[in-house]
């Protein structure tokens, strides 16, 4: 197994069923954070094999949630192969209720993701994270956030904004860099409003900088993971949040799911974003 262990989501689908149990499995490594890559909407089996290949180079675990039988049975098939280690998501409950009801699935994918309303929101919500990740388009789209996540570089903001947007919240995200100052309608009430902001210890940020520079093949000792730097980022951004006023998490330490989950407490809470947002975040 490499370093960091990677996980293959290949689906069918979209692929959130498998998402969530190797999360839901992942969490519990607390030291050792994961990366998932996502493999949707697979229909071939040239597309499998490739899938089956690039785990193996990558050392990488598969977690599959796949409703075909032949694409299923392809995926096993090429794993042992590959001898590449596979989770089978799905099979196990099918075949027990097919054992239990006396009847074949149906085997129609995407039946969990029905055209409805409640897609199109999330498919919707999904579309305005990646158009506004990283501060881009910030002035045109505040008024469409339902939250705007702000903070230094690697505080989670992107895999924060992707992680909500599944809850069906609009969600961008602005980085704060001490050269560059926020655009001005960020402290206009009706956006501070929407405002959360993310820190973290500098001691962990330096070693997440660190890390993200070796797999870039870069040096460690480059401005970006420098101790006095950081330091001088992350007072900046205190001082940006202390002058918005907004609430303010510590990451450090936390998985995505738990700050995702301290937002939609707060949301739940909280009559302003309430009021924003209407039912959206239920």
């Amino acid at each position: 197994m490499s370093q960091v262990p990677i996980i293959y989501i290949i689906s069918d689908s979209l692929g959130e069923t498998a998402e969530f149990v190797a999360r839901a499995a992942a969490i519990q490594f607390s030291k050792h954070p994961c990366t998932i890559h996502h493999i949707s909407h697979v229909r071939s089996l040239t597309t499998l094999e490739e899938a089956v290949r690039k785990a193996k180079q990558e050392e990488a675990i598969i977690a599959f949630t796949i409703v075909q039988p032949e694409l299923r049975d392809y995926v096993k098939k090429k794993a042992i192969e590959f001898d590449v280690q596979t989770v089978d998501v799905l099979s196990p409950m099918l075949e027990a209720l097919e054992t239990a009801i006396g009847a074949k699935p149906d085997y129609k994918v995407g039946l969990l993701h029905q055209l409805d309303d409640d897609y199109f929101r999330r498919v919707s919500a999904i579309e305005f994270a990646v158009k506004n990740d990283d501060g881009r388009n910030a002035s045109a789209s505040l008024a469409q956030a339902d939250i705007i996540l702000i903070g230094v570089s690697r505080t989670s903001k992107t895999p924060l904004s992707m992680y909500l947007a599944h809850k069906r919240l609009k969600v961008m995200n602005i980085p704060l860099v001490p050269e560059i100052a926020p655009i001005d309608e960020l402290f206009q009430l009706p956006y501070r409003k929407k405002i959360i902001g993310l820190t973290i210890s500098s001691e962990q940020l330096n070693r997440i900088r660190q890390e993200r520079l070796k797999s870039m093949g870069l040096f460690v000792e480059a401005n970006y993971a420098n101790q006095e730097r950081i330091l001088e980022e992350i007072l900046y951004a205190d001082s940006i949040m202390r002058r918005l006023g907004c609430p303010v998490i510590n990451v450090s330490d936390k998985a995505v799911e738990e700050t995702a989950a301290w937002i939609l407490d707060y949301i739940a809470k909280g009559d302003i974003l309430r009021e924003q947002m209407g039912s959206s975040f239920s």
